[in-house]
């Protein structure tokens, strides 16, 4: 039987899920300041809203409410609070961020300060987005299409999440978005990232929100702080030596030694698609398997036996 959340369970993840989407809307600022390219929706909204002379939070805003109208006629079970957090703030957090980062760090951008946005901005994305779905509040209205068009149309959900995030690089390179390697590389290959903050940090911090529900709210409250206070402490520790070692290598590289760790990095981007391609085929047939034995014990005899006895 699945365990009954408490309401301090759901406040708690619901934090949970604000930081990985305010986490996610800086790193897309890191990847709009090194003009590497946006994730395909932000760049689809992104040049429209530039063509409407609109800001990207007020047109991402309306093009997340036409597509929450979908979603809820589709299937409602997608949605939760975690989708009205996705859908309201991400638009105006990066649109913030973005303002931010161009007056800490103006609108300069040379290789280093390219290769370096780049790789904070992915961190931070992915790191944002295994939080915000790890709170397991429901996810946003972009990331429901796919699951809803794969069962509809009972095609594997990675052919119809590879076909939705190319029409929408389609449509944002003809439009003028902002569309570049950081496009390409958020919409196919952070399958592995993701899969790392997982294990590393938003499973054990949704098992640290669940094992605390069964306590006092005193005991609940000190165990909470301290778990994410260490939690955050290592976090960052390891986030500030890693800019730090990368800053001290990208300052000693030469010409040469960039291209040839670009040669590195697109090497690693190549296993890394096919590591998610692995990934998605494994979800694929486990998804499969588990909608089989589903209907199976819908329809098998003790199905029939409980209609008959409740009849």
């Amino acid at each position: 039987m699945k365990k009954k959340h408490s309401v301090s369970n759901l406040v708690w993840r619901t934090l949970m899920s604000f930081v990985g989407i305010t986490i996610l809307s800086l790193g897309t600022a890191f990847l709009r300041g090194g003009q590497v390219g946006l994730d395909p929706f932000t760049a689809t909204n992104t040049g429209i809203s530039g063509h409407l002379s609109m800001s990207l939070g007020v047109y991402q805003l309306l093009a997340n409410a036409a597509i929450f109208i979908f979603i809820l006629i589709m299937d409602r079970h997608k949605i939760g609070i975690g989708t009205l957090l996705n859908m309201v703030l991400v638009s105006f957090e990066v649109q913030w961020f973005i303002a931010l980062y161009q007056q800490i760090f103006g609108t300069h951008a040379n290789t280093i300060v390219i290769i370096s946005d780049l790789i904070v901005g992915l961190i931070l994305f992915t790191l944002g987005a295994s939080m915000y779905m790890g709170a397991d509040l429901g996810v946003a209205p972009y990331d429901a299409i796919a699951p809803i068009l794969s069962d509809r149309l009972h095609t594997q959900y990675r052919t119809i999440r590879i076909a939705q995030d190319i029409l929408f690089m389609i449509v944002a390179y003809f439009i003028g978005g902002p569309v570049g390697v950081g496009t390409v590389i958020v919409a196919f290959f952070t399958g592995p990232l993701i899969t790392f903050w997982d294990n590393h940090v938003s499973l054990p911090m949704r098992r640290t929100i669940d094992n605390a529900q069964d306590m006092s709210a005193g005991r609940r409250v000190g165990y909470l702080l301290t778990r994410f206070g260490k939690s955050s402490y290592d976090l960052v520790s390891r986030s500030y030596e890693l800019t730090n070692l990368m800053q001290r290598r990208l300052s000693q590289y030469s010409p040469k030694d960039i291209e040839d760790q670009l040669k590195i990095t697109r090497r690693n981007m190549e296993i890394a698609k096919a590591s998610y391609q692995s990934s998605e085929r494994r979800y694929d047939m486990l998804r499969a398997e588990l909608q089989r034995r589903k209907k199976q014990a819908a329809t098998g005899p003790e199905a029939v036996k409980n209609q008959t006895e409740e009849g």
